[in-house]
């Protein structure tokens, strides 16, 4: 297969438009060609960084992690369309960490926008901005752009190719260009002549490649638009695929950590005897601010570690849950980081004596990852190389903080991504990486994989921050006539970037107040303010990140506000969303007719709606609940979407379903909570999920009508715990403003 240690001279143009007036800075860097890291092997041709043609047939390079999300399936399908090869004999490998696969989608996030809305010259600002991760190489998994940032890109990559095969067949046969076609991995000529492309792949290669290529009609598709058999699929059921803790290498050894609890502090001392007496037990290192045990195998690592003594010192932040809450709510009365949205006058506006104000404050705790896959990686240190197994969401970062960590330039350091069992944003981090390479340092020339206990797992994440907010509305004659909103909360962007660049970026925070302020509700005075509280303990991005809270606080209000106003909740949100965003107000008619919401409830039955644009598609949310002898249960949801162009709608309903079960999780039973400054939860029985037998029923539905694509893997979860808060309302007339609700009230199993 491609050696990925070598930078191949050739380069490759990825598909962008040029920028408008040449206002980017640095235009130089934006229209170059970017190197291709493929350096073929004996018997291969890469005809660019996203194709491998061999005598087996075509290898698609995935620049992005497949975790779950289905990329090896819709990634081989974009290619296919163009290149004229059957969808399932591409193969799929993951990428290197490589300038060319950077993320230009994440981009689409960035404008301090409602992005609903978004006008031309805001697009083509956009478009400018991809500058940014092309030039320090942003190849990272996550905001749901994976098939957003590929859409243009491998099907220009599959056209491209073809188009070079072909001319390398006219130069072969002597034929016109325009006399060729090709299908099923072959160029046709005239008279019944076909050449395989694995016949022409080294011609083609010595081809400069075309500069404009035209993509095909979504009429002239023959896997997109379809739901395809998962590529990923058989492996993973079987247990042939290979996940980070499936790596095994001659002479491996195996290791544990053990890292403060008290997240930051320091060690102050350790006695290993103990653990060193055990059978199996190597070695324990001092990693400074913990220790690792290196045994024979992971379990004896994992049962010394905890025989270890170790002398820990303090937190630095609040030490318990109270205590941090506080601080977050304090923060409320701060000079706010962002007011990115304030429309009308909220403060100048009159109030009479009909309107009704409505005041409400919403708490969420901080909630862990917990991947199904705990944090590993495996490392070998070979003197001036180091080499690294992981299942990571950005390679690029964690070759470069491996390398710093142990010395090394990050052209030293390569990165083997694998599957990833669970990412959810907790993948993206470098420390479990940077741990392996530290342990590898301290025994060169021996691979070692470094795997976490689920403890130390769930106690050293980089934690969903808790939130607090104060929401204000006014009805006027039924109608929602101001809304205001206060969130406060440790700012995740301003936290990861930090660690994955060396510098928080400047201007306001969009992310912690993204699920607010960006809503499609046709509201005269509306204004959100962000609050950040500058707090030590570690967060980081988790599924739909700043949506997460702020569609409960939104939602959950909303809710308040029509009730306030003696209104249909599903109607109160509708009359506003029709004047506001025609897509948003369909998800919303699209659930009412799927859940039958203004028919007869059975008695013992109250349903809740949610509905909240985040990553370019709106989704709403009716949930059913039941009174089951004093017990809720969750029976039946229904989930509509638009996605504006589905390319794979069996992934995009896994996608939907899988974040609705990600944010009723948190909504009904996730919490961290911290006592004398370390996490009380370790385990899944402390933090627990939705078990099956308390899944509902869920049906779902993908509208086209937005005119563009919009991410698939987050979305669903903001309006899932608002959803059911408002069923339970409707049940039981208890309005739950904190999270998790299972601290008022008991769910069936």
């Amino acid at each position: 297969m491609a050696n990925w240690g070598k930078i191949a001279r050739r380069g490759f143009l990825i598909g962008t438009a040029a920028v408008a007036g040449g206002v980017a800075f640095g235009v130089y860097q934006y229209r170059r060609d970017l190197p291709n890291p493929l350096d073929p092997g004996e018997g291969e041709v890469a005809l660019n960084p996203w194709v491998i043609i061999d005598q087996q047939g075509v290898t698609l390079i995935a620049a992005r992690a497949e975790m779950g999300q289905g990329v090896y399936t819709t990634l081989p399908a974009l290619l296919a369309e163009e290149l004229d090869v059957a969808w399932d004999d591409v193969r799929v490998i993951h990428g290197p960490a490589a300038q060319a696969y950077y993320n230009a989608g994440l981009m689409s996030h960035a404008l301090p926008s409602t992005d609903y809305d978004r006008s031309a010259i805001q697009d083509m600002m956009v478009e400018a901005m991809s500058i940014l991760p092309k030039m320090i190489g942003l190849q990272v998994t996550g905001g749901s752009t994976s098939t957003l940032d590929a859409y243009d890109r491998l099907r220009r990559a599959g056209a491209t190719a073809r188009e070079v095969l072909k001319q390398a067949a006219a130069t072969r046969l002597g034929l016109p260009l325009g006399s060729l076609e090709t299908r099923d991995g072959r160029v046709i000529a005239p008279g019944g002549i076909s050449i395989a492309y694995a016949d022409l792949a080294e011609e083609a290669a010595r081809i400069d490649p075309p500069r404009r290529v035209d993509l095909r009609p979504a009429s002239q598709w023959k896997y997109l638009g379809r739901s395809m058999p998962r590529l990923d699929m058989v492996e993973k059921v079987t247990g042939r695929a290979h996940f980070g803790i499936d790596t095994r290498l001659p002479g491996l050894r195996f290791a544990t950590v053990r890292m403060c609890p008290r997240l930051g502090g320091a060690m102050l001392s350790f006695d290993a005897s103990a653990a060193l007496a055990l059978p199996g037990v190597e070695r324990v290192i001092d990693l400074g601010t913990g220790i690792a045990v290196v045994a024979t195998n992971t379990w004896i690592a994992m049962q010394a570690a905890e025989a270890v003594i170790i002398d820990w010192g303090p937190a630095p932040y609040p030490e318990t849950s109270e205590a941090l809450m506080a601080a977050i709510r304090a923060a409320l009365d701060d000079a706010p980081d962002s007011m990115l949205r304030d429309q009308g006058d909220v403060d100048a506006m009159d109030i009479t004596p009909s309107d009704r104000v409505i005041e409400a404050e919403y708490t969420v705790p901080w909630l862990a990852h917990a991947t199904m896959e705990p944090m590993n990686a495996t490392a070998h240190h070979q003197g001036d190389r180091l080499e690294i197994w992981a299942g990571t969401q950005a390679p690029g970062f964690a070759e470069a903080a491996a390398a710093q960590a142990v010395g090394l330039e990050p052209e030293a350091v390569t990165c083997h991504v694998t599957y990833l069992g669970g990412g959810f944003g907790r993948r993206g981090e470098s420390d479990f990486i940077v741990l392996a390479a530290r342990v590898a340092d301290a025994m060169p020339g021996t691979p070692v994989q470094v795997t976490w206990s689920r403890e130390e797992d769930m106690r050293h994440d980089f934690y969903r921050p808790a939130a607090c907010a104060r929401m204000r509305g006014v009805i006027r004659n039924g109608f929602a006539h101001a809304l205001e909103g206060r969130v406060a909360a440790p700012s995740v962007t301003r936290q990861s970037m930090a660690r994955l660049t060396g510098q928080a970026p400047p201007g306001p925070d969009k992310g912690h107040v993204e699920g607010m302020f960006n809503q499609p509700y046709a509201i005269p005075n509306y204004r959100v303010t962000g609050h950040l509280a500058d707090l030590a303990v570690p967060v980081g991005f988790w599924r739909s990140v700043g949506n997460s809270f702020n569609g409960f606080f939104m939602e959950s209000f909303v809710d308040e506000m029509a009730r306030a106003g003696g209104r249909d909740p599903l109607g109160f949100r509708l009359d506003l969303a029709e004047r506001e965003h025609a897509p948003s107000a369909g998800v919303l008619r699209a659930v009412a007719q799927m859940s039958g919401w203004n028919a007869p409830r059975p008695q013992g039955t109250g349903m809740g709606v949610a509905m909240t644009h985040s990553f370019h598609t709106p989704v709403a949310v009716v949930i059913e609940v039941q009174d089951q002898g004093g017990a809720i249960a969750l029976t039946r949801a229904w989930i509509a979407c638009d996605v504006g162009r589905a390319l794979d709608p069996s992934i995009i309903e896994a996608q939907m379903v899988g974040g609705l079960v990600y944010g009723l999780s948190a909504a009904m039973m996730e919490e961290i909570r911290f006592a004398d400054g370390a996490v009380v939860e370790g385990n899944f029985p402390d933090y627990d999920a939705l078990r099956q037998h308390q899944m509902p029923r869920v049906e779902v539905r993908i509208l086209e009508t937005s005119g563009h694509i919009g991410g698939v893997g987050e979305p669903a979860t903001p309006p899932a715990a608002p959803a059911l808060a408002n069923a339970i309302f409707d049940l039981t007339g208890e309005r739950i403003r904190d999270l998790p609700l299972n601290r008022r009230v008991r769910f069936t199993g």
